[in-house]
């Protein structure tokens, strides 16, 4: 498997994709190792947060352009671009927080793979970038995650040109969170997933499925839902437990109920 799943302390786990010759092209097998590893994670008591990253000089260059050439029939096609879909969905979808740690280039559905995720963080040096118009293949798919966190005319211009984004340019038009130097962006995304780790998982859980699932939702729908969402979570041990930690004074100690 070139999905390698790294435990760390505090229930964080990290997800790294470990083919550096293809520039962790996400390939049918890629892709569907992927899906594997975050629905056992998913499942996974002990995992609180995901770490997502690439190894060796880059994030993600996207789909394998040697196997995609080699598909040539339409059912194919269809199949390899509904299995990423598939995992982007799975991210998004998933009760973990994901957070993407990315150096050197995400391009196309490398890119669409660090939308996808819940938080971003890169280095200085790292480009983002939707270039499938330069082979004549639009970045549909790809488009799907990153503007559904990039405003229109940064993420039009994106996909028009198929030019690489630097970090503090994602940063400023929302594709990432923050950027720092290669020596401290581990230390900086472990800092974060220890802060998240740290917090109720039913609560988080909760979050994440009200968050993106509002977002979709015109705001009379979006404040009725959240409403009865805020009732279900009122009514856990760990939102009761929260509530008085707070006004003894004192650290909460979470039961995940």
């Amino acid at each position: 498997m070139n999905i390698k799943i790294k435990k760390l302390s505090g229930g964080i786990s990290t997800v790294i994709i470990n083919e550096p010759k293809t520039y962790n092209a996400l390939s049918f097998k890629n892709l569907t190792d992927l899906i594997q590893v975050f629905k056992k994670l998913d499942k996974d008591k002990n995992t609180k947060v995901i770490i997502l990253e690439g190894s060796g000089k880059g994030f993600s260059a996207g789909h394998n352009l040697k196997e995609v050439k080699n598909l040539k029939v339409r059912n194919k096609y269809q199949k390899l671009f509904n299995l990423c879909s598939k995992l982007m969905i799975q991210i998004v979808e998933g009760k973990k927080p994901v957070i993407a740690k990315v150096h050197g280039a995400a391009y196309a559905a490398g890119c669409q793979l660090v939308a996808s995720c819940d938080l971003a963080y890169s280095t200085k040096e790292a480009l983002f970038a939707t270039p499938g118009v330069n082979i004549g293949l639009f970045c549909s798919t790809p488009m799907v995650a990153v503007s559904r966190k990039v405003n229109r005319k940064p993420m039009m211009k994106m996909l028009l040109t198929g030019e690489p984004i630097k970090a503090n340019y994602a940063k400023e038009i929302g594709l990432i969170n923050d950027y720092y130097s290669k020596s401290k962006l581990n230390s900086e995304v472990l800092k974060i997933a220890k802060k998240i780790s740290s917090k109720s998982n039913l609560t988080i859980k909760i979050g994440k499925q009200a968050f993106y699932k509002q977002l979709e939702m015109p705001l009379k729908k979006a404040y009725a839902y959240t409403s009865k969402m805020m009732t279900i979570n009122m009514m856990a041990m760990d939102a009761k437990e929260g509530i008085s930690a707070f006004l003894e004074k004192r650290k909460p100690k979470w039961k995940n109920k």
